[in-house]
């Protein structure tokens, strides 16, 4: 490169140059001081030269073949410092004597050592990927609970580090420091790009032997329910992995690597983690199209709880501008989902209003549409805190209508409470209706005494006591009674 080209490295302006009033246009090299500085500007260059001449990658001695983190860690620190100071004697030569025929040399030595900081950099990257998982990484960012019982702390204390956390931290602290050189020197860019392509390949092989993919919409719409639901519980199996871990685990090595630029930490880590994270967070949605179906609603609501839970951890990981589309594609499957859930639950809901079997139980027995009913609700009820994180969000009736007189509700219970009250109120009408098909009166209020004791029992022992939120005495004694008209229209 020529003395011009060099100058332009530094100085992209040559007018900008001469016009500084920090560079009179008398020359400084009659001064003894600026003597006395170039001379050392100089000397660094010369001790520059014998390391990294020795580590050019280009040569045909030994060193072409070795890796000089690997072979003296001492010296790899005195690498590393002789190319800061050839770094500061290039500023200075530039500034202060373009003409030097050192400054030629120093850039020449430069390229070089970046050559073998380049090599050095993809080397540890590459070799260290067992050291530099992300779960070892994640784990090994982690503080200690300070609630932990005194029997924890003193396990703990009593753990040697392992070969791998020695490994990783060596790891880890070298790229830190091959990064800040690099990055130091001008050439930040190079070092981004190695730990882009080898990070980025490592999280894709994580997500891969997770089985997490990439689908389409219309491939998902084509699965059979029994294939799309294996896939489902196996997302339910690795989804914390992936971002407790895998994720978590990126973003700290990250951070320790790139300390001195929070936007290379951001680029890196968006540029690493985005393709994947959204095919992660999309798999819900993607599943919520589906053909709805009552039995299909605890599948979503599996999926609904999973994002739920891990919500905080995701809204921390990836809260860089740049990943600002995953977490929104996070809250795109949850509002998805809710949607969904809140159609199969109306659905229901007409289903048993629509109902028009008119075949009566002998005896006044237990209604079929009675038992389908409160089963299904029964286990609605095992997922209470998603379906009332879901149901309040959704314009159901029985969130907003009065009860009739006869239910006492207490409507500071979670809102699944409420609505699962809303459900069984409309079976009850429904049932009532049904009665009025006995001609024999007596059998016909048999029938609602015992459909109304099924559903009190069912509430009792399958619903939980938090569910228990009505008064059903006023049932009973209404219906032995024999008033007419027990369950007013919903």
């Amino acid at each position: 490169m020529g003395r011009k080209g060099i100058s332009a490295l530094f100085f992209p302006s040559s007018k900008t140059l001469n016009s500084s009033p920090s560079f009179p246009s008398t020359h400084i090299s009659s001064s003894p001081s600026h003597t006395f500085s170039e001379s050392i500007m100089e000397e660094n260059v010369e001790n520059a030269e014998s390391i990294i001449t020795k580590w050019d990658p280009d040569s045909s001695s030994n060193t072409k073949f070795s890796y000089l983190f690997q072979q003296d860690r001492r010296e790899a620190t005195d690498f590393l410092k002789s190319v800061k100071d050839l770094h500061r004697a290039m500023h200075f030569l530039v500034s202060e004597n373009s003409t030097s025929d050192k400054l030629v040399l120093a850039q020449k030595l430069m390229q070089m050592a970046i050559k073998r900081l380049e090599k050095e950099f993809y080397q540890i990257l590459s070799a260290n990927r067992d050291q530099l998982h992300p779960e070892s990484v994640s784990g090994g960012s982690k503080s200690s609970n300070p609630d932990d019982g005194e029997d924890a702390k003193l396990e703990k204390a009593g753990q040697s580090i392992t070969e791998v956390e020695r490994s990783s931290a060596l790891a880890m602290a070298d790229l830190k420091a091959i990064a800040e050189c690099m990055i130091g020197s001008g050439y930040g860019n190079e070092c981004v790009k190695i730990y882009k392509l080898i990070r980025k390949s490592i999280v894709d092989e994580g997500l891969h032997l997770l089985r997490i993919k990439r689908l389409r919409s219309s491939q998902v719409h084509k699965m059979n329910w029994e294939v799309l639901e294996q896939m489902i519980k196996n997302w339910l199996n690795v989804v914390k992995i992936a971002v407790k871990t895998l994720f978590a685990g990126e973003k700290v090595l990250c951070n320790h690597v790139f300390p001195v630029s929070k936007t290379i930490r951001e680029s890196c880590f968006a540029e690493i983690t985005r393709e994947g994270a959204l095919n992660l967070f999309m798999f819900p949605e993607l599943v919520s199209k589906y053909k709805k179906s009552p039995e299909r609603i605890f599948r979503f609501m599996e999926l609904h709880g999973a994002l739920s839970k891990l919500w905080p951890e995701t809204e921390s990981i990836f809260d860089f501008e740049s990943t600002s589309r995953i977490k929104l594609q996070a809250l795109t499957s949850l509002r998805k989902l809710s949607h969904s859930v809140c159609i199969i639950l109306s659905d229901f809901q007409s289903s048993i209003q629509k109902d028009s079997s008119r075949t009566l139980v002998t005896g006044g027995g237990i209604h079929p549409l009675t038992e389908s009913s409160m089963s299904y609700l029964s286990s609605l009820a095992e997922y209470s805190e998603t379906l009332s994180d879901i149901v309040a969000e959704c314009p159901f009736p029985g969130n907003s209508s009065p009860f009739p007189e006869s239910y006492t509700i207490d409507r500071s219970k979670p809102a699944a409470s409420v609505h699962l009250a809303w459900l069984i109120l409309v079976l009850l009408c429904k049932l009532d209706r049904k009665a009025g098909l006995y001609k024999d009166v007596a059998l016909a209020y048999l029938f609602l005494t015992n459909n109304l004791q099924f559903i009190v029992e069912k509430v009792r022992t399958s619903l939980e006591q938090g569910l228990n939120i009505f008064t059903w005495g006023k049932f009973f004694s209404n219906v032995t009674r024999g008033t007419k008209g027990l369950f007013p229209e919903v």
